[in-house]
């Protein structure tokens, strides 16, 4: 029978942590409710005899951390389960500040704790932490408490967060093998370029211009990194300041950004990820009951991308003026087909907020898939490319000491 770590609170607040064997998790759940305690989380134990790392050195936790996603979802789904249990509101966040591992996170729930015992309500004791709590976290808060359902709002909530860090976490996945094969290329042609070939320079010095051309340039190359390796770092980090500045702008990040927008598989890419975006956010919001207009806004600050986010403002506009939201869509000539078609459907049927939804969860799968045929191209051509550059690197070598026979003769 399968073991589990649990993490629960008894009719006083107080945290239980242990171990327990259970058929399934329902059936765990079960029995801690027939124990009267209430369950947060829940997870599987591979070593049934040792709690998690996470419980047992959560009391080592830097108080310079910063607030991951992966720590405001943890947050989340212990506060949509603990006020689900009916618990009150003080009471929870008072369990929360012993729950929280992340210091900084920590700190900021006893702010918010405090603020709502002084009387101010949750949305506005959560808006006092802009970079941990966004305009979004906050005014499905406030929908929640506005209409006496904070319970399903935050079931809403955690569900935007899991499905957004769950795509997030499939593409840095897809990309650790190109980039550790980018590292290995870089570090194998650096240490070629320093101390593999400067052995051979003494060797062929005397040779002059009868060395093969590619040798010729092979050592130019040599010498050169040898010689102004701190003028190329320097300068590449200089031009990366001044790329991040000018992107800082309003008029170099519109430039940037309507650039991307031109390549042709990241234009596409880039397309699919904001509109996944943007419809879960906004099919999320209005379905908490925030105001669509009120909800474009807050659309409009998650989007990445500036020529989609100012298309955003037009279709806001619209929507104030009656249009709707797919009409002022296909008039900005920016979205993809299939979506506006799929939220002209759910504009026609009164069911815009799930076909919103729907049209998140298939730009979300589409993603995956493009991500994961773009790899499956992307490793074998930096493979060969590696191969290539190193195959030179050698054979320039090779060519260079089997001409030393010729000018002999």
């Amino acid at each position: 029978m399968p073991e589990y770590i649990y993490k629960a609170s008894d009719s006083l607040g107080k945290i239980i942590e242990g171990i327990m064997s259970a058929p399934e998790e329902g059936a765990l759940v079960s029995k801690l409710h027939s124990m009267g305690y209430i369950p947060i989380k829940i997870s599987p134990s591979s070593a049934g005899q040792k709690l998690s790392l996470s419980m047992r050195f959560s009391s080592l936790a830097l108080p310079f951390n910063t607030v991951s996603a992966v720590d405001l979802l943890a947050f989340t789904q212990e506060l949509s389960t603990l006020i689900k249990a009916g618990l009150p509101l003080d009471r929870t966040l008072s369990i929360l500040v012993d729950l929280t591992e992340n210091e900084k996170l920590k700190k900021i729930v006893q702010e918010v704790l405090k603020d709502v015992r002084g009387g101010r309500s949750f949305s506005d004791a959560l808006a006092q932490h802009p970079r941990v709590f966004d305009r979004l976290y906050v005014n499905m808060v406030k929908a929640g408490e506005a209409g006496g359902v904070l319970d399903l709002v935050l079931t809403r909530l955690l569900d935007f967060l899991e499905r957004s860090q769950q795509l997030k976490s499939t593409v840095l996945n897809a990309m650790i093998y190109p980039i550790i094969l980018v590292c290995v290329m870089a570090v194998v042609i650096v240490v070629m370029l320093l101390f593999v070939i400067p052995r051979f320079t003494m060797i062929f010095e005397s040779m002059g211009k009868a060395l093969p051309l590619t040798t010729q340039i092979l050592l130019s190359v040599s010498n050169a990194v040898q010689s102004y390796w701190w003028l190329f770092l320097g300068l590449g980090v200089l031009l990366y300041i001044l790329f991040q500045r000018w992107c800082a702008t309003e008029r170099g990040r519109l430039a940037w950004d309507t650039f991307k927008l031109k390549l042709p598989f990241l234009k596409t890419l880039i397309l699919k990820i904001e509109v996944a975006r943007l419809s879960r956010t906004l099919g999320t919001l209005i379905n908490s009951g925030v105001p669509l207009l009120q909800s474009l806004t807050i659309v409009k600050e998650v989007i990445n991308n500036v020529v989609i986010s100012q298309s955003i403002t037009d279709i806001s506009k619209g929507a104030k003026e009656g249009k709707g939201v797919s009409g002022p869509m296909r008039a900005a000539g920016v979205f993809p087909s299939l979506a506006m078609h799929m939220i002209r459907v759910g504009e026609e049927t009164g069911r815009l907020d799930e076909m919103l939804i729907r049209v998140a969860d298939t730009y979300d799968m589409d993603i995956q898939n493009t991500v994961k045929r773009f790899i499956s191209v992307l490793e074998p051509l930096l493979i060969l490319v590696m191969s290539f550059l190193v195959a030179f690197i050698v054979l320039s070598i090779i060519w260079a000491i089997l001409s030393i026979n010729d000018i002999a003769l």
